[in-house]
């Protein structure tokens, strides 16, 4: 699967829409973004059941204000809507498929278990 774009109006659809979501933050000015770029679109390929999503900061400067991305590339994952691995920098296409696997491992009925205790103590 290629990469889609993410924008403001589409970010909850695509968010609420798809189990898993790897958002890939990024700027055309980024050198370390745009070496970054082909491993990325290589491992979408790999794994079609994921949505490979990018969301250009330059453009979308709401987006990343709102989940402060300070440093790109920033990877952002999200599970079931949950945001479960948030990092900048770059990485290797082993170091990617190693977060992947670790994501798809994690039970998330207990994620959400967690999530639904930590807001009822604060209710």
């Amino acid at each position: 699967m290629a990469t889609v774009e993410i924008t403001k109006e589409n970010f909850e659809e695509v968010i609420i829409g798809n189990d898993m979501v790897i958002v890939d933050f990024w700027a055309p000015w980024c050198g370390p973004c745009k070496s970054f770029a082909p491993t990325y679109e290589q491992i979408s390929e790999k794994y079609p059941e994921i949505v490979f999503a990018k969301v250009n900061t330059e453009i979308e400067q709401e987006l990343a204000g709102y989940f402060q991305i300070r440093s790109i590339p920033t990877l952002m994952i999200f599970r079931e809507k949950v945001i479960l691995f948030s990092e900048p920098g770059a990485m290797p296409a082993s170091g990617l498929e190693d977060i992947i696997g670790k994501v798809k491992s994690i039970d998330m009925a207990v994620v959400h278990k967690e999530i639904a205790e930590e807001q009822a103590a604060k209710a």
